[in-house]
């Protein structure tokens, strides 16, 4: 991720310190705990030298201060976000048009000159990342791009509502009116989803929303840099650290303004909470880093889909940080945008 990291990693914490980076642990008080003292943790060997650079110049930069006003958040995202636009529309040519379906604002994501014919009813429905605060726009057009240029697939990006205007369930509600509508003209089996960060978290909500309204299942869904649990594990710990920010605890759904009054095990929040919910979901594809913060959560929802027998696929990129595809530089970028298309043309039906 970059710049963005540090307010991300603000927004997905608990508040409580447990280890400040760069100095001494404090001693292990409660079972399992370890008191890791402090030291200088090298890059990954296996990265690529474009990663390396670009985690220099951005991943240990500071960002946005926590409590920045949400207005100027949108804003530094979207001049970020749009910088990344520009630089993915020269590497993957495609068209974009303004929509609203279902009711929803969208942006429909075409490969330059439409798609081929075995690809024509293929869609598939992007959820953008930002913490349930930001990222509509541009930072979902990062996430599209790509994919509708390597699969040859029509992505279509939704302007979800989010905090502070909105809470949970409305984002899960967008979604359900954007797929109801797409089944006007699609089968079920032609849809995929997909989503990074908050999307990816959104993603895995909106499979259980969809159920819940007795809707068809999609095809096939991508859960990236998030899963169908909360940031919780060894990551939300580790990755920092490994990312030059503040280590904090355990994540809770709490500390995300959009989940404020929803009840952390409550399936349709998170899916994992309940094994006759997550056994419905679709194939589905996970991605992480090992300096995701979010590598945890990713892990025990791949864990919980093979122990229910749902077919899962876990890519892993070593010393990627959240959201690394972001930028589409790093050959690990390139790569994951090769795994996303390969699962969804595998899916999808024609």
């Amino acid at each position: 991720m970059n710049r963005v990291l540090p307010v991300l990693i603000a927004a997905f914490a608990s508040l409580v310190p447990m280890l400040a980076h760069g100095q001494s642990a404090p001693p292990a008080k409660q079972a399992g705990e370890v008191a890791v003292p402090a030291f200088t943790a090298p890059y990954s060997a296996f990265a690529s030298d474009e990663a390396r650079r670009l985690f220099v110049r951005d991943v240990l930069q500071p960002g946005l201060p926590a409590g920045t006003e949400i207005a100027a958040a949108r804003a530094h995202y979207d001049r970020i976000n749009s910088d990344r636009v520009t630089r993915l529309r020269a590497l993957y040519p495609v068209d974009i048009k303004e929509t609203t379906i279902g009711g929803v604002g969208a942006q429909i994501v075409t490969p330059r000159g439409g798609p081929s014919k075995a690809n024509a009813q293929r869609v598939l429905i992007n959820l953008h990342g930002g913490a349930f605060l930001w990222g509509a726009g541009s930072g979902a057009l990062v996430e599209a791009i790509p994919v509708a240029s390597v699969s040859g697939i029509t992505v279509i990006t939704l302007d979800y509502r989010m905090a502070p205007e909105a809470r949970f369930p409305a984002a899960s509600e967008d979604v359900a009116a954007a797929y109801r509508a797409l089944l006007k003209t699609h089968k079920s089996g032609q849809i995929g989803i997909y989503g990074c960060s908050a999307g990816g978290m959104l993603t895995a909500e909106s499979v259980a929303w969809i159920a819940h309204q007795g809707l068809p299942r999609p095809a096939a869904i991508g859960m990236f840099c998030a899963g169908a649990t909360e940031l919780s594990g060894d990551s939300a710990v580790i990755a920092p650290a490994l990312t030059g920010q503040p280590v904090t605890g355990p994540v809770t759904m709490a500390s995300l303004p959009y989940f404020m009054g929803a009840r952390a095990d409550d399936p349709l929040v998170a899916p994992v909470r309940d094994a006759k919910v997550l056994a419905a979901f679709p194939p589905s594809l996970l991605i992480s880093g090992t300096r995701d913060f979010a590598m945890s959560a990713v892990l025990k929802t791949h864990q919980e889909l093979v122990r229910l027998g749902v077919e899962a696929e876990l890519h892993v990129w070593d010393g990627m940080w959240h959201a690394f595809f972001s930028d589409p530089e790093p050959a690990e970028s390139k790569e994951s945008y090769a795994v996303m298309a390969r699962f969804f043309d595998r899916h999808l039906a024609h």
